[in-house]
C-alpha cells in the first residue's frame, strides 16, 4: 500500500530527527504527490547534504526539491582566504584527487571547483574533500571529465552488464543511450538506492564524460 502525503511527511520528519548529523529544528517539510520539499536553514553545507540524504532513504519519496539555505554560526564562519587555503590542503592531501588537476574559486563562502580529471570518481572525490570544510556555503562542481574516444555500443553494453550485476530489481526496465561520451538513462527503478547506483555504474564506463539520469522511482 502506497503512503499518503501526510504519512510521507511524517516519515521524512522522523528520519531527519533520527539522523544525528542533521539539526532539523529550522527545516520545514512539505509533500505533494510524493515530491518532498525541504525549506528553511541548516548550520553547515555538510548538514544540508545530510538532510537530503536522509530524505532519499525514506521509502515512498518520488522526488526531492531541496531549497535549504546555509546559515553559518559564528564558530563555523571563515573568510574566503582561509576557506581557499583549507580547500587547497584538503585536495593536496586526498589520494583520490590527482595533484594539480583541480582549482577552487571562493567568493563569500560559495566554492566553484574547476579543472579536468580522467575519471568521475576523481571529480566526486574532489567534491567530497571540500563539502565538510568550515565556512563553505555552497559548491558548484564544474570539474570536467576528459573525453576518451570509445565505441558507443561498447559503452552501452558495459553499462547494461554492470546494471544487471548491481541493480536488485529487474534491470530490463532501464534503457541506456550513449553518444560521444554522453550517457542517458531512461526507464524506472524501485528505489533511490537503485537510481543512484545506476548513475555510479554509468560513470564507471571508460569514455563517459557526462551522465543524464532520467530514471523514475516507482514503488
Amino acid at each position: 500500500m502506497s503512503k499518503t502525503d501526510t504519512d510521507l511527511q511524517s516519515d521524512v520528519k522522523a528520519e531527519l530527527a533520527w539522523d544525528p548529523s542533521v539539526q532539523a529544528q529550522d527545516v520545514t517539510v512539505t509533500v505533494k504527490e510524493g515530491i518532498v520539499t525541504l525549506t528553511g536553514s541548516v548550520f553547515t553545507f555538510a548538514e544540508k547534504l545530510s538532510a537530503e540524504a536522509a530524505v532519499r532513504r525514506v521509502t515512498g519519496v518520488r522526488g526531492i526539491a531541496e531549497e535549504l539555505s546555509v546559515n553559518l554560526l559564528g564558530v563555523h564562519q571563515r573568510n574566503d582566504g582561509d576557506i581557499a587555503s583549507a580547500i587547497a590542503t584538503g585536495l593536496d592531501w586526498n589520494t583520490r584527487v590527482p595533484k594539480g588537476s583541480v582549482t577552487a574559486l571562493v567568493e563569500d563562502g560559495a566554492v566553484v571547483l574547476g579543472g579536468t580529471v580522467e575519471w568521475n570518481c576523481e571529480r566526486v572525490a574532489a567534491y567530497q574533500a571540500v563539502h565538510h570544510i568550515l565556512g563553505v556555503k555552497s559548491i558548484s562542481n564544474q570539474i570536467l571529465v576528459k573525453f576518451r574516444p570509445a565505441d558507443a555500443t561498447d559503452i552501452k553494453n558495459k553499462i547494461a552488464a554492470a546494471l544487471k550485476r548491481l541493480v536488485r530489481q529487474d534491470s530490463a526496465g532501464i534503457q541506456v543511450r550513449a553518444d560521444h561520451g554522453r550517457v542517458v538513462l531512461d526507464g524506472t527503478v524501485h528505489s533511490w538506492t537503485e537510481h543512484d547506483e545506476a548513475t555510479r555504474s554509468a560513470w564507471s564506463a571508460p569514455g563517459v564524460t557526462d551522465v543524464e539520469n532520467d530514471l523514475v522511482v516507482v514503488y
